[in-house]
């Protein structure tokens, strides 16, 4: 099973979502950002340096909000969702298709990749 991290980021009423880039594993799928957590490495660390690489930004890493065991048709995954907060900089799209500040209320209308889709059932 692997291991990701993912951050719910809150601004301005809007939760940060980003779309998986064409060629990726579930391409143009929406997800919370995130990602791997590599060997010998705190999820909080992994988050924190998952979201420079992939927006340019430091974040602060909050307390973890749910985790979600999922199984895609060719991998198993587990996600840690925390509450993260931009600390600084303004994401680009260094690693991602598109980035969208998503209200509450219509976050439910994004495509989301099966794990992330679990949590917004669950969460909102």
């Amino acid at each position: 099973m692997m291991a990701v991290v993912a951050a719910v980021i809150r601004r301005g009423g809007g939760i940060m979502l980003c779309q998986r880039r064409p060629g990726a594993h579930n391409p143009l799928k929406w997800e919370f950002p995130g990602g791997k957590i590599e060997p010998g490495e705190s999820p909080e660390a992994a988050l924190a340096r998952e979201l420079m690489e992939e927006l340019d930004i430091r974040v602060e890493v909050g307390r973890i909000v749910d985790a979600v065991c999922h199984r895609y048709a060719d991998r198993d995954v587990l996600v840690l969702f925390y509450d993260c907060r931009i600390a600084e900089g303004e994401p680009r799209t260094l690693d991602c298709n598109a980035v969208a500040w998503a209200a509450p209320e219509a976050i439910r209308d994004y495509d989301f990749a099966g794990a992330d889709r679990a949590f917004v059932e669950r969460n909102f």
